[in-house]
Order: C-alpha cells, then structure tokens, then sequence
C-alpha cells in the first residue's frame, strides 16, 4: 500500500471516532467509510513485469484512445483513463535514465476527454532507454489535484518499476516512436506494469 493510503486513512479514521464520541456512532459512518475507501484506492499490488523489448502500460485502466499507428507516424499516442477504482501508482514503461520531468500548469478538465492531454495539469517523463526515449505524462483530473513522481533527472530506472501516483481519477499518455509495434487497441483495460502496449518493430520481426 502507498503510505499515502495510511494516513489518510488514520486521520479519517481518528476523526469518525472523535465525533462518534462526541456526537453519535452514527454520523462517524460516512468518515469510516471514507478511511476504508482511502485504504483501498491507495493499494499497490506486485505485478509479473514481462521480459524483452516491449513497453508496458505506465498505469492500470482504459484505453481511451490511440492517435497515430507507429509506422506511418512520427509518434503514437496511447491513453489511459484511470477510474476512481483503479490502481494508481504508475510505472516506468521501458527501462533507462530518466532524461527529462517538465511539469505543466493547467486546467482541471474530466480526465477521460481527449482534450485533457493538452490542457489539464500534467508531468511529462522522457526515459532514454536503449537506442530509443519514450515519453509519458501524468495528467490531472477532475478530481485528481496531486500529481506524485518519486524520481529525477539522471536517476535510473527499471522497467516496471513504480515511479509516480496522481490521486484519484486521471490519465496517462505515452508518446512512442515508430520504432515500435503497437500491441492494444481503444476499449482495452491495461494493467500497470504488466501489461505491454507495444514492442520493438525489429524484435517483433525476428520472432
């Protein structure tokens, strides 16, 4: 569980039993329901990370939407939409160094729209991985105010590895080049870590 989870839930919990004390057990209901709830959107689940040259989805969700094929475009888009109920810790999606974190000030738009990619608040991750870079960003939601990356410049990553949370309802896109084959399609639900979106044109060839 991310600690997040943890002190959420102790300061919704500690407050129902202050006010069922002070008032009645029945109107701490909704704040235990509350501390539950935030021990169970804060949960964080190992995930079986594929191996070879494919990336996998930075977060748990819905496909929403691809824009682009990879081979006939400079860059693929993948988004995600992360409910409310999905898992939001994000990961790396291919291994290297982080390159690049440019953090975006926007609007607070319904995640799952596509003009949420280029007007919400957002954190834009570039990892220079092995003769290819992929880009992803944490955007922002209605809901979501807190975008979350444990890492910096220079660092280094594995693939799969947890890197970020953005609290409650948001959205992930990954940018790739034409170097990879893209491996999903709109309507999919994709696991963080687990799931791999695309593979490189060259391995995919030879296998």
């Amino acid at each position: 569980m991310v600690k997040d989870g943890i002190y959420y839930g102790i300061a919704f919990g500690a407050t129902a039993a202050l006010i069922g004390y002070l008032l009645h057990p029945a109107f701490a209901a909704p704040l235990l329901l509350a501390a539950l709830f935030c021990l169970y959107f804060f949960r964080d689940p190992d995930r079986i990370i594929p191996d070879g040259p494919v990336a996998v989805s930075p977060a748990d969700g819905k496909v929403v939407g691809i824009i682009g094929d990879g081979a006939g475009a400079e860059c693929t888009r993948i988004s995600i939409f992360l409910n409310i109920f999905d898992v939001h810790v994000n990961r790396a999606p291919i291994a290297g160094k982080i390159a690049n974190v440019a953090y975006t000030r926007g609007r607070f738009l319904v995640a799952s729209r596509e003009v949420a990619s280029s007007q919400n608040e957002r954190n834009i991750v570039t990892i220079a991985g092995d003769s290819t870079s992929v880009r992803f960003a944490q955007i922002a939601g209605l809901i979501a105010r807190r975008i979350v990356f444990y890492k910096k410049p220079g660092d280094t990553v594995a693939k799969g590895e947890r890197v970020g949370l953005i609290k409650f309802g948001s959205r992930v896109d990954i940018f790739l080049g034409p170097e990879w084959e893209i491996k999903v399609r709109p309507g999919e639900r994709v696991a963080g870590g687990s799931s791999i979106l695309a593979q490189r044109r060259e391995a995919a060839r030879t296998s």
